[in-house]
Formats: structure tokens, C-alpha cells, sequence
């Protein structure tokens, strides 16, 4: 007695992963140097953290 043949597994094929943001590495993150004084603005050692403005902080490289 032949028995019946079984279908083949579909295979998954991987997404790809979506582009870093060449501003801020992917992290989602950029820092800036924090500055003191009115007038020569003398640069600290202190870093301040904010939003990237390219990618809005999702760390994924701009489609348009």
C-alpha cells in the first residue's frame, strides 16, 4: 500500500530590518554639547539628550 504524499512547508521568508538613521545611529537619541555664558558660549563637560529630528526618535532611516 502507497502512502499519500504530505504537502511541502511553506517557507518563511525573513522581513528586512528597516535602515538605522544615519544622524543618530539608530538609538532614537542626538546630544549636544551643553554651553555656559552670554557671549563666547564656553562648551562644559555636560551633554544634554533630545529628540533626533530626522527619524522623530523611532531610529529607523527617513523613507522619503
Amino acid at each position: 500500500m502507497a502512502t499519500a504524499k504530505k504537502p511541502a512547508a511553506r517557507r518563511r521568508t525573513a522581513v528586512p530590518k528597516p535602515a538605522k538613521c544615519p544622524d543618530c545611529d539608530g538609538t532614537g537619541e542626538s546630544t549636544e554639547a551643553v554651553r555656559v555664558g552670554s557671549r563666547k558660549g564656553r562648551a562644559t563637560a555636560d551633554q544634554q539628550a533630545g529628540l533626533c529630528l530626522t527619524c522623530w526618535g523611532s531610529g529607523e532611516a527617513p523613507t522619503d
